[in-house]
């Protein structure tokens, strides 16, 4: 099924770049981002007391006018809380179809994608280290208010895995990993 899921994403995104490699005028574009993520999963996970997470960050590229392709890296440090037991941290690599018209100087927009997402958690006493590698989908919108070249960027998204999360030895186990995460970025087209 994951397969099938895979080669439907794949085709999406091809046939996205194929539309795009006809506009004349489609515009590159790079984002760099800072946000925090919040609910679901994101925070404190075991009885231990530990502080909830604070901030991400990443960075997408992408190219399109009114539909956009993009691919996105994040980064979330201590994403299931910070506490003296465990470190832990959230990676993961979407590829989005952004959809918006420009308006003047402002462009909504509404995304979805589908990446890889990539969970870590180390117990600080017995240095037992474990990673989990999952399929994951995201859903969200925003607003761009740029000129020509450069602009500000924010948007906000829900993440959810498509299996559990496995971390064995850890407090951080059979979780179906949904939370979600507010940005924003500095964006440069060219």
């Amino acid at each position: 099924m994951q397969t099938r899921i895979w080669s439907r994403a794949l085709g999406l995104a091809v046939i996205v770049m194929a539309l795009h490699a006809s506009h004349v005028h489609a515009q590159g574009y790079v984002n760099a981002f800072l946000g925090n993520n919040f609910g679901g999963d994101a925070g404190c996970q075991s009885a231990t007391p530990c502080e909830s997470p604070a901030s991400n960050l990443g960075l997408a590229f992408g190219r399109g006018n009114v539909a956009m392709f993009e691919q996105e890296f994040f980064y979330a440090r201590d994403f299931f809380g910070k506490s003296a037991a465990q470190s832990t941290s959230l990676i993961t690599l979407t590829s989005n179809v952004l959809v918006g018209p420009r308006i003047g100087y402002i462009r909504p927009y509404g995304l979805i994608g589908m990446g890889f997402m990539k969970t870590r958690a180390t117990l600080s006493a017995s240095q037992l280290t474990s990673s989990d590698t999952n399929l994951h989908w995201n859903l969200g919108g925003g607003l761009e208010i740029s000129g020509r070249h450069l602009g500000v960027r924010g948007d906000i998204r829900q993440v959810h895995a498509l299996q559990h999360v496995t971390l064995p030895g850890l407090p951080i186990s059979g979780l179906t990993l949904d939370f979600n995460r507010a940005t924003a970025g500095v964006i440069l087209r060219f």
